[in-house]
């Protein structure tokens, strides 16, 4: 009896215990990141992209592979594997297979867990420091950390990014306020990508002021700017200019320009016109 008991209690209760606890939050980890992944289950594996490989109820069995170029990965029992070109979902189909023709495992449910995706790759355009295409790194890399990898918003670059990609085979378009993201701290805002993704990143607004002004010219259009904002940028009205009379054309959606004497606390729009008259006396 005294022999049974010493087989049932773990010799060491404080490191059975740790065990137990690393291998709880592993598996947390993991099922975390399947649930990240679940959005593109179709994503098919290429050449450079890391992957952990799991069979349920067979621990020893869990294994980090990369994708070959020439697609194959290597796993333990069964050899080389040409899983490269195929889904997450037809990859975990060929390993049981392999596993259960070979008489290893009865009935295996191999598990997939993209790590890196270097094969998928998301291009970044417009007014960034550095566009090009990008490999995702994980499959949860979000918007913000590829702008970063591009070398972040260019100084004439709007603060609105826009997203172009497919989600569940349809067309997908989203535009993401970058400041308000990060003001707002939420992570919602930051889509996690794919591969094939497009950023977009626009030319930054601007508005024109010209007449009697100390520096007339085209300068960026802040969010919220007002009319007495703008005059400042251009260095206030000269000793011959008045705010009295002032007039801002502004294009509408049809393209058809109108005149308007705007006060002083209104808001600007894209491409408004400011015009400072000379003062009469």
């Amino acid at each position: 009896m005294a022999t049974l008991l010493a087989l049932r209690t773990p010799p060491n209760r404080h490191g059975y215990l740790m065990l137990r606890l690393k291998i709880f939050l592993m598996g947390l980890a993991t099922l975390f990141a399947g649930i990240a992944w679940a959005a593109d289950a179709d994503y098919r594996l290429g050449a450079g992209d890391v992957i952990r490989i799991s069979v349920f109820q067979n621990p020893d069995l869990t294994t980090e592979a990369r994708v070959s170029e020439s697609g194959n990965i290597t796993f333990p029992l069964v050899g080389s594997v040409r899983v490269g070109g195929n889904t997450v979902q037809l990859a975990e189909h060929m390993i049981a297979a392999r596993l259960k023709d070979g008489g290893y495992v009865l009935k295996p449910q191999v598990t997939i867990l993209p790590l890196q995706l270097r094969s998928a790759q998301v291009a970044v355009l417009g007014h960034v420091n550095r566009p090009g295409r990008f490999a995702l790194e994980t499959v949860t890399n979000r918007l913000s950390e590829m702008v970063a990898a591009a070398g972040g918003v260019a100084q004439d670059g709007a603060d609105v990014v826009v997203l172009l990609g497919t989600r569940n085979g349809q067309a997908y378009r989203r535009e993401i306020d970058l400041p308000l993201l990060f003001r707002k701290g939420d992570l919602s805002m930051d889509e996690v990508l794919q591969g094939g993704d497009v950023i977009y990143v626009d030319r930054a607004a601007n508005f024109y002021i010209y007449g009697e002004v100390q520096r007339p010219g085209a300068f960026r259009l802040e969010r919220d700017m007002t009319v007495m904002q703008a005059l400042a940028t251009g260095g206030g009205t000269t000793a011959r200019g008045t705010v009295k009379g002032l007039h801002i054309h502004r294009r509408d959606e049809i393209g058809r320009v109108t005149v308007i004497e705007p006060r002083m606390n209104d808001p600007l729009r894209p491409d408004d016109v400011i015009f400072v008259q000379e003062s009469l006396f």
